[in-house]
């Protein structure tokens, strides 16, 4: 018989991963099921980098599991762009056992919005997949709104056009950005005023997380955010 094939994940970044950012045995069987079902998607639908595959945990469970710690309290979030589940998925399996906990998982794109729906089944953790064009659903979804956040979607500028519905209502946003951090500050201080909060990354040395309590628009620049 064949053998099966060899998984890509490297069993020494699972536990490089789970040192950074501990989890609980039973979100840990989630994120294993989770895992799985990426590797699985990935042959025909590509969710994440295929280079990244091997240091899947620490580059991108571990970069998403770290936000909890900056929300302890957050049970309703909303991630922006959620394409492979990063970090809506995983959130949705940190948060499962929470009553009332819900992560909003917004995607354009048809078919990385099926392997959502797929994802949040078969680990039973709390999210809802919305099959919608980002800037036409923020704003729709019903209830307050704890946490709102985004990983390698579009331009910090842009980010906080879409958030800062929600974050007038009372939401935190929280943004993974990379080493270009302060280019894209320097950018979004031209249209918006906020007092940002840099959170270095724990499993990136070149990654930041941006943290917005307010955000108000100039009213310079009302029609040049981008978004």
């Amino acid at each position: 018989m064949p053998k099966p094939p060899t998984s890509p994940i490297l069993p020494s970044d699972k536990a490089a991963a789970l040192a950074l950012t501990p989890v609980s045995r039973e979100t840990e069987a989630r994120l294993d099921r989770y895992v799985d079902l990426l590797v699985e998607w990935q042959a025909k639908t590509n969710l994440v980098a295929p280079s990244t595959l091997p240091n899947l945990w620490t580059r991108h469970i571990s970069d998403s599991l770290q936000l909890l710690s900056l929300a302890p309290s957050a049970k309703t979030w909303v991630d922006l762009g959620s394409g492979g589940g990063f970090p809506g998925v995983v959130l949705a399996c940190a948060l499962a056992e929470v009553l009332g906990a819900n992560i909003h998982l917004i995607e354009r794109n048809a078919k990385k919005a099926a392997f959502l729906r797929e994802a949040i089944r078969v680990t039973s953790a709390a999210g809802t997949v919305h099959l919608a064009d980002i800037g036409d659903s923020v704003d729709r979804i019903a209830g307050p709104i704890d946490c709102i956040t985004a990983r390698a979607l579009a331009p910090l500028h842009q980010l906080i056009g879409f958030a800062e519905p929600v974050v007038r209502k009372g939401a935190k946003a929280l943004f993974l950005k990379g080493q270009d951090v302060e280019a894209e500050l320097t950018e979004a201080t031209k249209y918006w005023n906020i007092e940002p909060r840099l959170h270095s990354s724990r499993t990136s040395g070149n990654g930041w997380i941006v943290e917005l309590d307010q955000i108000e628009r100039r009213m310079t620049s009302a029609t040049a955010d981008g978004s």
